[in-house]
């Protein structure tokens, strides 16, 4: 799964609620909270898209039970951190994290901190008896329990549920999104791969999928309430079954494309094991399924992937990709690779810089590797020097941005359709950016008077036709026309 950076969700204003701050009494009573308003839920979050999708549920949960919901962390009641347990980096971040929340705490002594997500359940015991901020520690499968062990906190009761389930998929739980034209959908939990460096089996628990009725019925909700895009979510989403229906994700892409024909579809994360002839067919039957895959690899030699109990060899996944580029010729590829897993040898390294060349990813992201608790490549030794670890990342990283630059020069000239997104991250008052089907960012410049603005006819959402002047490894850059 693609870690993000710390993401704190922006919010639209909850329905009938008007959010102040509680500062004078000891205990949340979500009934009778000072001036009869409801306390207010802050979350911040870290990691990958399952985690934004989890911080969609919580915040759904929470609303249901009668908390609003802030943007600010001054004005909360209640301060959830939804965290990640992949790489050492990400706990790191939490740990510091909860240090600058200690300022909150002393504060407001009703304040509630919880730790929420992976890190949560890999950390439970720790969290509780080292960090004295941390009220509640709450996993993955147990945040039905959060309005309760909230309102217990807030009378001075610490709790712990990080229980896993074989069958929580909070299908009967709305997920309260924020305004926007993207969305999440998470169609099923957890994973059965137990790749030797992931912790994700033991900090989300096994497989289970959601209806698919009730899936491509979100789809259409998400649609009528005026999102433009939507992302299918899980761990492994290729191994994805509904068995009241006997659906697989073939079967689910293919229902949620024709349910939604004008909505384009996204996925993530596939394994290769488990990316068939019949879900590459079906993704180029439909032109609203976006024609980019993500596709890790984590390796170029067999030794390291039979080590990583990848279950593939480097050939069967030359092979998908082979297949991948016969239907689908201009489909955009994306990869996770790991560097300096235990006993990766510099010929190991050699061959995965050379898969990276022949096989030409659009983008890739790329990581050091981290030893991780609970999984079995926690007692193989670390042999690789930090030192080499890093000369090795940065050489693929080098490469892979040369790769990426050459790749999207051929861009340069063509008219692609752009989803917009909004303002530029670097320049928000004179460029707008978008995006292609491909997933590749577009960026143009956005003229701000009234009559090129109806000249020109977009908004947020729209489709609009960019033709390409120039183009970086990372983003390609032109002008509206037509």
């Amino acid at each position: 799964m693609i870690e993000l950076p710390i993401v704190q969700l922006p919010l639209s204003s909850p329905s009938s609620h008007t959010p102040v701050s509680l500062h004078t009494h000891r205990g949340i009573d979500t009934q009778h909270h000072i001036g009869g308003t409801a306390p207010k839920v802050y979350v911040e979050t870290y990691g990958c898209q399952m985690n934004v999708s989890d911080s969609e549920i919580v915040r759904g949960i929470m609303q249901a039970s009668g908390y609003a919901l802030t943007n600010t962390i001054d004005d909360a009641d209640v301060i959830f951190l939804n965290t990640c347990a992949i790489r050492d980096n990400a706990e790191r971040k939490i740990h510091e994290r909860l240090m600058h929340l200690k300022y909150y705490k002393k504060r407001n002594r009703a304040l509630v901190v919880g730790v929420l997500g992976c890190m949560a359940e890999r950390m439970r015991q720790e969290l509780i008896e080292t960090k004295q901020i941390v009220d509640i520690v709450v996993g993955p499968d147990e945040y039905r329990k959060l309005p309760e062990l909230v309102r217990r906190a807030s009378f001075g009761e610490k709790g712990i549920a990080v229980k896993l389930s074989r069958v929580e998929t909070y299908d009967d739980i709305e997920p309260l999104r924020t305004d926007g034209i993207s969305a999440w959908i998470t169609i099923m939990r957890g994973c059965d791969k137990f790749c030797t460096f992931c912790v994700v089996p033991f900090t989300r628990g096994r497989e289970r999928s959601r209806s698919a009725r009730l899936i491509v019925d979100e789809a259409q909700r998400l649609w009528d309430s005026g999102f433009k895009e939507i992302t299918l979510l899980g761990q492994n989403v290729n191994s994805y079954y509904d068995p009241s229906s006997d659906t697989d994700f073939a079967d689910l892409l293919r229902m949620t494309a024709r349910a939604v024909p004008q909505m384009r579809i996204r996925y993530t994360t596939s394994h290769p094991y488990d990316m068939s002839n019949k879900l590459i067919a079906t993704m180029a039957e439909h032109n609203n399924i976006c024609k980019y895959i993500h596709l890790p690899v984590q390796s170029g030699s067999d030794r390291i992937l039979q080590a990583m109990n990848r279950h593939y060899s480097v050939e069967h996944y030359k092979e998908r990709i082979r297949t991948i580029r016969t239907y689908m010729p201009h489909c955009a590829l994306s990869t996770d690779i790991i560097v300096g897993f235990p006993t990766e040898t510099l010929e190991d390294h050699r061959m995965t810089v050379e898969l990276m060349e022949e096989i030409r990813y659009d983008g890739a992201y790329m990581f050091l590797y981290s030893p991780r608790e609970r999984t079995k490549a926690w007692k193989m030794p670390d042999d690789v020097p930090h030192e080499e670890k890093v000369r090795r990342l940065n050489e693929i990283i080098d490469q892979q941005q040369r790769i990426s630059h050459e790749i999207n020069q051929q861009s340069i000239g063509t008219i692609e359709q752009v989803l917009v997104e909004g303002p530029s991250r670097r320049n928000p008052h004179t460029e707008w950016q978008g995006r292609t089907d491909t997933n590749k960012v577009v960026i143009f410049p956005h003229r701000t008077d009234a009559a090129a603005h109806t000249r020109l006819g977009y908004a947020v959402g729209n489709i609009v036709h960019v033709q390409i002047e120039r183009a970086s490894s990372a983003s390609l850059f032109g002008q509206v026309v037509g």
